[in-house]
């Protein structure tokens, strides 16, 4: 019992905040961010409704879009035991 409670915590602890940034057309020209919740369930394996980055660009063409799993989603994602999972989406135009 206490190696499965070990590689439990291990696990949970090992976890990282990982980050994906794309760039569309030349890239953020004034600074402008925008920020908003994408909400997923049961470990990732179901998406709720994912934010329409070109509505939060303002319908420029030049941005950077960055998707990161942040310190409070992961706090979140472990107290609900993986069954709610939020990502934070950030737009900078």
């Amino acid at each position: 019992m206490k190696k499965i409670l070990l590689i439990v915590c291990l696990a949970l602890l090992c976890q990282s905040c990982y980050v994906h940034q794309y760039t569309y057309g030349d890239g953020a020209q004034v600074g402008i961010e925008a920020t908003k919740k994408q909400h997923n369930f049961l470990g990732g394996l179901v998406s709720g409704t994912t934010p329409d980055v070109k509505e939060l660009a303002n319908g420029e063409d030049n941005f950077e879009v960055t998707q990161k799993f942040t310190f409070i989603d992961y706090l979140i994602s472990s107290l609900t035991f993986g069954i709610w999972n939020p990502t934070t989406i950030k737009v900078v135009r």
